[in-house]
Parts: C-alpha cells; sequence; structure tokens
C-alpha cells in the first residue's frame, strides 16, 4: 500500500483541525495547494501567519479588529445608545450582513456553560455593565443564539441588568431553534433583528 509522503500528511492533519474540514476535504485541499502556483500558497501561508500578529480585540466592543477602536465603535453615523450583545464576532458579522441594524455591538466571547466551567466571570458582561453606566445607552438587545446556553445567558444579563434603567429586548426567533447566527441566511437574521421583543 501506497504511503502518503509526510509533508502532505503533516498538512491534511493540519487542515482537519478546522471546523467542518474532514479528512477528504483536507485531503483535496492539500492537494489543491501542491498544484497551485508558489505565490498562491506563500500568500495564503503569510495570511494565516500575520492573522494573529494584526488582528487585536476592540477595546469597546472586543470584536475582532486590526485597530482599537474598531471601526464601528469609530463610526459617528451608528448609534450609541443602542448596543447589540452577541456570543461571538462571527454573529456580529451575520448580523452586519443583514443591514437591518444601525446601533453598536458588544461581544461576549461565549456563553455560560457551567459544565465547561464557563461563569459570568469568564465573559465580558462586567465591561457590559461598565458601558451602560455611561447613561448614554437606552436600549441593549441580547442576540445570543437560540438555544439552552444563549438563552440562559440572555436570561442570566437581563437579570444583571434589569436595575441599569434601559429597554432590553430579545431577538425575535424568526431564528431556528438550536441554530447559529453565523450560519443564518441574512434575510432570517434580518427579520430576527426588526421582530425583537421587550424583555422588561
Amino acid at each position: 500500500m501506497r504511503s502518503t509522503p509526510a509533508p502532505i500528511e503533516r498538512l491534511v492533519n493540519a487542515l482537519k483541525r478546522l471546523p467542518g474540514i474532514g479528512e477528504k476535504s483536507a485531503t483535496r485541499l492539500a492537494f489543491f495547494l501542491l498544484g497551485a502556483q508558489t505565490s498562491v500558497v506563500y500568500e495564503l501561508s503569510e495570511a494565516i501567519g500575520r492573522l494573529k500578529e494584526q488582528i487585536v480585540l476592540c477595546e469597546i466592543c472586543f470584536d475582532l479588529t486590526d485597530e482599537s477602536p474598531c471601526g464601528i465603535c469609530q463610526d459617528d453615523e451608528r448609534d450609541a445608545a443602542l448596543i447589540c450583545v452577541v456570543e461571538e464576532p462571527a454573529d456580529l458579522v451575520a448580523i452586519e450582513r443583514s443591514r437591518t441594524f444601525s446601533g453598536r455591538y458588544h461581544v461576549l466571547g461565549g456563553t455560560l456553560s457551567p459544565i465547561d466551567g464557563v461563569g459570568p466571570e469568564e465573559l465580558r458582561i462586567a465591561e457590559l455593565e461598565a458601558r451602560l453606566r455611561s447613561g448614554e445607552v437606552r436600549e441593549v438587545i441580547l442576540a445570543t443564539n437560540p438555544n439552552a446556553e444563549g438563552d440562559a445567558t440572555a436570561h442570566f444579563i437581563a437579570e444583571r441588568l434589569e436595575a441599569a434603567g434601559v429597554r432590553l429586548s430579545r431577538i425575535a426567533y424568526g431564528m431556528p431553534l438550536g441554530g447559529d447566527l453565523e450560519y443564518a441566511d441574512h434575510v432570517t437574521v434580518g427579520r430576527s433583528m426588526e421582530n425583537r421583543r421587550s424583555i422588561n
């Protein structure tokens, strides 16, 4: 039986660590890169290598950005009185694709998950509360994913912010239960934002 050369096997194993990439997809990608122009391979390699060096967290909303504050937080045309709370940067991207939201964001960095050892201290809830103390915010939209962890996180945050004197709303369930914002189409995300409901 013909063995796979070690460099190809190493690349396949590395690619398999990416989400949604199995053995067959990783092998196909590896052979594509092997047959691609050297400049294409080096460009990809350089882009991956610089990713960790050049991407930082926004000091205000904690989105991934190449400058801090990020472009959204610096944009004077965005409504600073309206904050949409999301789990991860990919969820922010999904909402931006819907083109229905003109406020600003707050990225939690995950959801409450006691089994995995993720409590309130591991999320950016205290930072959200600090943003509300400025008195500028009038509404917080809780756009965590409509699953058990997302709902529990939204409920916890709603209780924490109840005394803050701001309107609290939750995205409507135009999103499929158990689904992720990151993978939803822009129309569904847009309707969820437009049909959000008050929770206080």
